[in-house]
């Protein structure tokens, strides 16, 4: 039997439900508390979706909603598969090229992130300018796929107008939203001080383990991506704390309200934006 397509995935979506939004939030570790925001909710479970891998990470719950943040749709994803925990790209990725097969055309992916940048503290929020992948893995590596073009240029890779759409979103939300440059690594263990000095040097303000497959298949799916971290803790060697990733869910249940409302102003944004 051949295993599961993106497009049998989405065409089980559609069935599900008549909803047809533009835009979809993927929300990472921290960001899940914006459910209760979400209006008119319905819930699939990632195991009813042909081919979407199931997470295995706290945090991560592994359901798609259909609703509505204020007057806009939205489709929302509450979990991601990671590459560490043994997932290959394609299957990383599969989410991202589901929504891209339903008619996805805008795309928000949310993270949580440990701070480089020395200015940062806990609780921060960063917008993504640009990336930095040292994840020793291309998710476009392989077979051609008709229709997508192989060597996608990631200049804008997170688009301008959704930026914008995200400052502004922070400045109603009354929440501080950094700005800088994400740097991806495989994990799951956490990184060195050296590595983080290092990192610094590269021009990296925050260190994670997701994010950069997803919006590099989102931009070779033709989708506008704009993506935001909680930052969760400082990086290795710039705080004497120890990591975990407790202090990572710590800190997203202890900002859980501004995360909510900075996601739900962006979507009502988005949502005025394309009347």
């Amino acid at each position: 039997m051949k295993p599961p397509t993106c497009t049998t995935a989405a065409s089980r979506l559609k069935k599900r439900s008549p909803l047809r939004p533009q835009l979809a939030i993927v929300l990472g570790s921290g960001f899940h508390h914006a459910l209760a925001e979400l209006r008119g909710a319905r819930k699939i479970a990632y195991a009813q979706i042909p081919g979407f891998p199931q997470p295995t990470v706290r945090g991560h719950a592994g359901d798609l909603y259909f609703g509505h943040f204020g007057q806009t749709p939205v489709l929302v994803l509450s979990g991601r598969a990671h590459f560490y925990e043994g997932h290959s790209m394609a299957q990383v990725t599969f989410a991202v090229r589901t929504l891209a097969a339903f008619g996805i055309t805008d795309l928000l992916l949310t993270n949580a992130a440990g701070g480089v940048n020395r200015k940062f503290r806990r609780g921060d929020f960063m917008a993504l300018t640009d990336h930095i992948n040292f994840m020793g893995a291309n998710p476009l590596r392989g077979p051609a796929i008709a229709g997508r073009n192989r060597f996608v240029d990631l200049t804008d890779t997170y688009e301008a107008g959704l930026r914008q759409l995200l400052a502004a979103a922070g400045r109603r939300a009354k929440v501080k939203l950094q700005q800088g440059v994400y740097l991806a690594v495989s994990g799951p263990s956490y990184e060195t001080p050296a590595e983080i000095r290092a990192f610094a040097r590269l021009g990296a303000d925050a260190v994670g383990m997701s994010t950069v497959p997803e919006a590099m298949a989102a931009r070779q799916c033709g989708m506008k991506v704009a993506a935001v971290s909680c930052i969760t803790n400082l990086a290795a060697g710039i705080s004497a704390e120890k990591l975990s990733h407790a202090e990572v869910l710590e800190t997203g249940e202890r900002v859980k309200k501004s995360g909510a409302a900075l996601l739900k102003n962006f979507a009502e944004l988005y949502g005025q934006q394309q009347k």
